[in-house]
């Protein structure tokens, strides 16, 4: 049999009509508790949490207006601003029921017995509120998390070079609007750093980003993952879930590896960005969303389109305005900021008393190419870090793994796909094929490990 939860309490000052209610929902409900005077809403409420409440728009003999109704709603959100309120209007009363929506009531029922009908916008208005507690209860917990994340200071991130100087000025122009970024450039560039740093000077910077790695999101979890799901949509949906789009209400969500996405989901994803609804799995009722787009790729979208791998119409609707991150290679004024940046960090999270890099040790830091960009840098110093012993690194502290190789003052060969493809044959055999560990070491997800190993027939 299935479990009971939910408690609700249901007013009107028709008898015939809170035993029918009550007979109805009780099989149903934890807890359903019916009263036909409205002024002793008040104690209910003292007494006890509602998660629904049922409640008539007009008590008095001859008064069709609802705004008695109206009027106990505020008296009830004074309590409770998250309960669902469902009003019992008069049959045929279609203009008050809109204008009872209007004023923020979560649905209404008709006093004309249907009672499959009734049932079916009862259990909706539950879990509707069971779905937004879920969303306030996870907002707040990021914004808690969000008081203990210490971001990457703006000055760090920006560094010395020109071609941040011109990203930034850049940041600066479209932060404010509510236009949709693509941030493009090789993997390890810090797209996600620019996207948390043009939410942060954004409008929304009071809810946290949202992001969504599409590379690592497996297809037949897609829907789920981003739309959200009902209970019972599919074998194992045990309970409601609030999908990353509808969580991003009212931030910025940040699609991660968006060049990965198949056509079809493509397609769903167009869908949502135009119309700014979603709809759960399981579900047919659409749900508004309002949310800031910024997406990445390592990939080029231009030539996916040319290819008919990704659709033009999406490629316009993601690109108001592209951002390029240029590698780490072509903007090494920045390295020794970078750098020490992260010997700060990891020094403080491994309690280590290190404070500086030893000027030979940076000089050839400087002239390594870099093909993992930043994050092949900051995993770099993390190690560096772990295994000194000096309160300086030198070059003598560094047990180098496959993907971090600094062969002397220059590279064998500047060409970035052979330089790639060799740091993977070695990385791969160093961690004897274990996809997972490998991509972490180059600081990649499993799929655009994948996809590398397609493109250089490993």
């Amino acid at each position: 049999m299935k479990e009971k939860s939910g408690k609700v309490l249901i007013i009107d000052d028709n008898s015939e009509l809170l035993v029918a209610l009550k007979m109805l929902l009780t099989p149903h409900f934890d807890t359903v508790i019916t009263e036909s005077v409205p002024d002793r809403v008040t104690k209910h409420l003292k007494e006890g949490k509602f998660d629904l409440i049922l409640l008539d728009m007009n008590f008095r003999a001859g008064i069709q207006s609802g705004n008695e109704g109206f009027y106990w709603m505020d008296k009830i959100r004074e309590f409770d601003e998250e309960v669902s309120i469902i009003f019992i209007t008069a049959y045929g009363d279609v203009d008050l029921a809109i204008k009872s929506l209007k004023e923020g009531a979560t649905d209404f029922i008709q006093k004309s017995w249907d009672e499959h009908k009734i049932l079916s916008t009862v259990l909706s208005g539950y879990n509707r509120y069971k779905s937004n507690k879920e969303i306030n209860r996870l907002k707040s917990q990021q914004q808690h998390l969000k008081a203990s994340i210490s971001r990457i200071s703006h000055e760090m991130v920006k560094g010395n070079s020109p071609r941040m100087s011109e990203i930034y000025e850049i940041i600066d122009k479209v932060a404010k609007t509510d236009a949709s970024i693509l941030i493009t450039g090789e993997s390890g560039t810090g797209k996600e750093v620019i996207a948390q740093e043009i939410h942060q000077q954004s409008g929304r910077c009071n809810e946290l980003l949202v992001t969504v790695d599409l590379g690592s999101i497996h297809e037949n979890l897609f829907e789920s993952e981003l739309f959200g799901h009902a209970k019972g949509a599919f074998t194992d949906a045990i309970g409601h879930k609030v999908g990353r789009i509808e969580l991003a209400t009212g931030s910025t969500l940040f699609l991660d590896e968006i060049g990965n996405l198949s056509m079809a989901l493509q397609r769903k994803l167009l869908t949502v960005i135009q119309d700014k609804v979603v709809i759960r799995l399981g579900e047919n009722r659409p749900r508004s969303v309002d949310f800031r787009l910024i997406s990445a790729t390592n990939k080029s979208l231009d030539q996916l389109v040319a290819e008919n791998h990704f659709r033009e119409d999406l490629l316009y609707r993601i690109k108001t305005v592209e951002i390029h991150l240029p590698p780490l290679r072509e903007r090494k004024e920045d390295i020794t900021s970078l750098a020490n940046y992260y010997l700060k960090k990891y020094a403080i999270k491994y309690r280590k008393n290190i404070n500086r890099i030893k000027d030979s040790t940076m000089t050839k830091l400087m002239k390594y190419e870099w093909p993992g960009n930043i994050r092949e840098l900051e995993h770099f110093l993390e190690k560096a870090v772990i295994l000194s012993e000096g309160d300086y690194l030198t070059i003598s502290d560094y047990m180098l793994t496959p993907n971090v190789q600094l062969k002397g003052e220059r590279a064998t060969t500047y060409n970035l796909e052979k330089n790639e493809k060799e740091i993977i044959k070695t990385a791969l055999k160093a961690y004897n094929w274990n996809m997972t560990k490998t991509a972490k070491a180059l600081g990649i997800n499993r799929s655009t490990l994948y996809d590398k190993l397609k493109k250089y027939e490993l």
